[in-house]
């Protein structure tokens, strides 16, 4: 070992220590500070630097040691200023270490400074973000290590707010749901010198907590504190309107939809804070009267916006504005109209999609020579399934055995999650494990669409349409050549999709004439299952204090498809039907849901003790069980049921269903004809009672329908997902057929 004595010349000793310490030779720098000690014994930074080494060695008691040494002569006043001198060569070691990237030492570093100084806020908040670098953050330690109390502590201390803003952020990244992080945000509050910072970080946590984690409560607690900042913020309010309403806290959400209308002063402005506060009042389930008004204004405000055309909107109100139209077929069965205004508002936003992303667009409309030409039609299409729903959501068990059935030998399957959850959801894993490459995303449309394209995927399969906005956006710019919409939603109007995926009988033959999208009818369903779980039910009719003769009819739906026309009509079946019991069931106000039916029950003559309003169950498997204690199910018009239809067929029930014009309106009945039954198909509002009353007061009916619907399990197209998968990948080669024809043509 080669030991470096010390130079006599203060200036060569000391570029002698900053040379060891450079090459990371702390032990012989150490050894030339016990050399200076021994010179100088009363230079007393020689103490702290030595320590500081011998630490940095690991060494952490004998750095103690050292320390205590150095103090050990000190008088009050002296000991004050030696501990500043220490505590100064920490901290600038510490920023040193943290530069370098050297976590571990960094925190071993803050921690000996919080020894010394328990009560050096900006030190503990590096530690803080040291633990979450570290990631052995729990949660705890903005508690455990004071943190909390000393943000609260009036007058408010003095700190360093940039640094608690980063941590802040941090915290919010790594443990958004852990109580102490909304405490953490709620101490910030004080010491915040730039809002639109604080709200920038609290909105994007928000965001990931409402949509990713679902739990809006949550989310409205960390908005409100944002508000508090910026309380006529139309964005941040529009948002807490939206979580409102997601946690089913209906008035708060309908009161604060209402406020940004009043606020709003654009009209693009104007349309999506209408549309939040039809979002509001349809999903609480009773306010039908008001939604009458708040939509025609909301027809009138989409038809001024189409008549203004506004070009170089910001991507967020774009976003928005692909949903404004959302509700139109849910209020009325009108597809001419609400096509025409869905197609127009869907070709807007995309015009400006185009502008504000218009190198991206561009590079998509340009994308190099075909891929797979004529002669490479042997190679396996490159097919992408974008959405949010799959995971744990109704589309998501439908969706499942394409994914299942599909030809991996034809077709290489793609996978892209937005918003994809970070928490456990095992449907969402499952679809994962089927997909030849899979994508959990967030909701940055843009790099969603970039992805996409880098994949060089052929046929981009939207499964969302007008169910979320980032696949609007997504679909607009057209990152893939031919674009197909399936499943989760009729169709967007998005120009940039080509196709539109129906069956004979979703859709009347005259529906192209409203379609910009071309319909692509599969020879006999749109969709099929292979069959659904089905759990142990936890229904029973003793429980609901109806009797073992009784006839029950049910109704499983959101407050979304409660429209009060159907609703009378199911009152009217109720009265004509003796010793009969309406069981209502889905998410919607309790209060105003209840308000509604017995308004309407006592306006028919119906005893408001014959309904039932059902809590909701957890378990999807617990729900189709408990669907079995119905005798007879209503179906829900001008929005029909879909999954729940589903599940009402699988399970051998009756259904009376009212047959429309819109997709929205005919989804029972192409999957009641493609089981076999046309009883309870109505196609006007007379027939909709007739065939109520009739599967209610006929028990040898309902049993021959049963029947059916068991039979249907082995012959019926609906419960063929083999088929149905091979029909789907027949269509996706025809369409890549055409497009390949198309463009050597």
């Amino acid at each position: 070992m080669t030991v470096t004595y010390l130079s006599t010349e203060p200036a060569d000793w000391h570029q002698q220590i900053e040379q060891c310490k450079r090459q990371g030779d702390y032990s012989q720098a150490a050894n030339l500070y016990e050399q200076a000690i021994e010179a100088e014994p009363d230079t007393k930074s020689y103490y702290w630097h030595l320590g500081l080494l011998l630490l940095l060695q690991g060494q952490e008691a004998e750095a103690q040691t050292t320390w205590l040494l150095g103090m050990a002569d000190a008088d009050p006043e002296q000991c004050e200023l030696w501990t500043a001198e220490l505590i100064q060569v920490l901290q600038t070691e510490a920023e040193q270490q943290q530069n370098l990237g050297n976590h571990l030492v960094t925190w071993a570093i803050r921690q000996h400074l919080r020894e010394i100084n328990p009560v050096d806020i900006n030190n503990l908040l590096h530690l803080i973000g040291l633990s979450i670098l570290l990631e052995n953050y729990t949660g705890e330690e903005l508690t455990s290590l004071g943190v909390i109390e000393m943000l609260n502590l009036q007058p408010p201390i003095e700190l360093d707010s940039e640094l608690l803003m980063q941590v802040l952020h941090s915290v919010l990244e790594c443990a958004p749901l852990h109580p102490s992080s909304l405490e953490l945000a709620s101490a910030s509050l004080a010491h915040v010198r730039h809002p639109e910072v604080f709200i920038e970080i609290v909105l994007r946590a928000s965001i990931e907590i409402a949509y990713s984690a679902r739990v809006p409560t949550i989310a409205v607690s960390f908005v409100e504190l944002a508000v508090s900042l910026a309380p006529e913020n139309l964005g941040l309010l529009l948002h807490l309107a939206g979580f409102y309403q997601n946690a089913r806290q209906y008035e708060e959400g309908i009161k604060m939809a209402k406020l940004c209308y009043s606020l709003a002063n654009e009209l693009p402005d104007k349309v999506f804070a209408n549309h939040k506060l039809l979002r509001g009042l349809m999903s609480a389930g009773g306010y039908w009267e008001e939604v009458g008004s708040v939509m025609e204004r909301h027809d009138l405000l989409l038809k001024s916006l189409i008549a203004e055309q506004p070009r170089l909107l910001n991507p967020v109100t774009v976003q928005n504005l692909f949903l404004s139209p959302f509700f139109l077929p849910y209020f009325e069965d009108n597809p001419q109209n609400n096509r025409n205004l869905q197609n127009q508002i869907s070709k807007l936003c995309q015009a400006n999609v185009q502008i504000y992303a218009k190198e991206q667009s561009e590079r998509y409309r340009h994308r190099p020579a075909l891929r797979k030409n004529i002669n490479e039609s042997d190679k396996p299409l490159k097919i992408g399934y974008i959405s949010h729903c799959l995971k744990r959501h109704s589309v998501g068990w439908l969706a499942r055995w394409l994914f299942h059935h599909h030809n991996r030998d034809r077709f290489k399957i793609y996978g892209y999650y937005i918003n994809a959850k970070k928490h456990s959801d095992n449907l969402q894993e499952w679809y994962i494990s089927q997909c030849e490459t899979s994508y959990k995303l967030g909701i940055d449309g843009r790099e969603i669409a970039e992805q996409i394209y880098q994949n060089e995927i052929d046929i981009l399969v939207d499964i969302d349409s007008i169910t979320l906005d980032v696949t609007c956006e997504v679909m607009a710019l057209k990152p893939a050549p031919v674009q197909v919409t399936w499943l989760g939603w009729d169709a967007s109007g998005v120009p940039a999709i080509d196709y539109y995926i129906a069956d004979p009988y979703v859709l009347p033959e005259s529906a192209q004439n409203y379609y910009t999208e071309k319909i692509w009818r599969l020879p006999q369903t749109y969709i099929a299952v292979d069959g659904f779980e089905v759990d142990v039910p936890t229904l029973r009719r003793d429980q609901l204090d109806i009797p073992d003769d009784a006839v029950i009819y049910l109704s499983c739906q959101t407050g979304y498809k409660r429209h009060k026309d159907t609703a009378r009509l199911q009152m009217k079946i109720l009265k004509e039907v003796p010793n009969s019991y309406f069981l209502i069931k889905g998410t919607a106000s309790e209060e105003s849901i209840k308000c509604f039916f017995t308004e309407l029950a006592q306006e028919q003559g119906v005893e408001c003790d014959r309904l039932r309003f059902l809590p909701e169950v957890a378990l999807e498997g617990v729900h189709r069980a408990n669907l079995g204690i119905a005798d007879v199910v209503l179906d829900t018009y001008p929005y029909n049921g879909a999954t729940t239809t589903l599940e009402t067929l699988w399970m051998g029930i009756p259904l009376v269903t009212r047959v429309g014009e819109q997709f929205a309106a005919r989804n029972s009945y192409t999957m009641m004809m493609n089981v076999g039954v046309t009883e309870g198909i109505a196609w006007t509002d007379e027939e909709y009672v007739e065939w109520g009353i009739r599967l209610g007061k006929s028990p040898a009916l309902r049993q021959q329908i049963a029947w059916k619907l068991r039979q249907s399990r082995q012959t019926s197209p609906l419960w063929n997902a083999k088929q149905f998968t091979q029909e789907m990948e027949k269509a996706y080669e025809q369409m890549w057929q055409i497009y390949v024809k198309n463009h050597h043509s």
